[in-house]
């Protein structure tokens, strides 16, 4: 069986943002704390003893400690269930988290031999010493599976897969060849070996191409970015001079967006991650919600398990 817990659905600062007092942000401060939401991060595990982590959120500590599935076993000085770290691009939201798995506990960091190079050339994550932390690279469209901290097979195949998108903002000033792009932004899909059950994870996505539509069809899951709801919505909110698309993400609506894109593709079940402040769909009540809800969609809440 396959299971899936969601440690966190926000995108880059979290659900209330520090410094933010926008109106979702406030609500989340005050009357609706259930608002309030851990960036996005995902935990997956065939076994359930031996998990592996979707990207690793600067909000990975809190997010552990609120998980029981990833405690460390009773009676164990020092034990965690967590085998690995599977990253789909260099963002600070997605390996941030990596600082906070410091204390000696040996794991596997999965990744494309870009991000590798980004950990790498930053001496801050020489604290995770390769004798206990590993780094593995990962290829395009080659299926690899993750293994235990024994050596063995964990049982789950996974397939890495290039998406529309760009590369991480921090890195905006290096100077690359258009070549150079390929890894900016993965897709995976994760597949229990045993019950051949599998799902979707793209956390983020500047376009839904008719690649992507044939690697979607018929999905029973598909976690997707929801980062925001229109394009210019940072911009007419008076909180960012970026568009979605200049940071790599696609609307969740319009003709183009997220919503109008799948909605004839027969998956079964369909969740946004990854989701901005800003984005009025996180407001129960508010019509952008609705609009969301009635297409089919979830908005999920940290600490959701699926199993497939």
């Amino acid at each position: 069986m396959l299971r899936v817990v969601i440690l966190g659905a926000a995108a880059g600062g979290g659900v209330p943002q520090w410094n933010c007092g926008c109106r979702v942000c406030q609500a989340a401060r005050t009357d609706h704390p259930e608002l309030q939401s851990s960036q996005a991060s995902l935990a997956v595990s065939a076994d359930g003893s031996h998990w592996f982590l979707i990207n690793a959120s600067p909000d990975l500590r809190q997010q552990l400690i609120q998980a029981p599935q990833l405690h460390p076993a009773p009676g164990k000085l020092r034990h965690s269930p967590i085998s690995g770290v599977i990253l789909t691009n260099g963002e600070i939201d997605a390996i941030a988290g990596l600082l906070s798995m410091r204390e000696g506990w040996p794991f596997t960091i999965y990744a494309h031999p870009k991000v590798l190079a980004t950990l790498k050339a930053n001496s801050v994550f020489n604290v995770l010493g390769e004798k206990n932390v590993k780094r593995q690279p990962i290829a395009i469209d080659q299926v690899f599976e993750p293994a235990l901290p024994d050596g063995s097979p964990s049982g789950i195949e996974i397939l890495p897969f290039e998406v529309t998108g760009k590369g991480a903002w921090y890195l905006e000033g290096e100077r690359r060849e258009a070549s150079e792009a390929a890894g900016d932004t993965l897709g995976l899909r994760i597949r229990d070996k045993a019950t051949n059950k599998f799902f979707y994870f793209l956390a983020a996505c500047a376009e839904v191409t008719d690649d992507l539509k044939s690697r979607l069809k018929g999905a029973p899951l598909v976690f997707f970015d929801g980062t925001v709801w229109r394009d210019d919505e940072m911009i007419v909110a008076g909180l960012s001079t970026k568009t979605g698309q200049s940071m790599g993400h696609i609307s969740m609506s319009g003709e183009r967006g997220a919503i109008a894109a799948l909605e004839t593709l027969g998956i079964e079940r369909k969740i946004f991650l990854h989701i901005n402040n800003s984005n009025p769909a996180l407001l129960h009540d508010s019509e952008e919600r609705k609009v969301v809800e009635r297409a089919g969609w979830q908005i999920p809440a940290d600490g959701m398990e699926i199993m497939l």
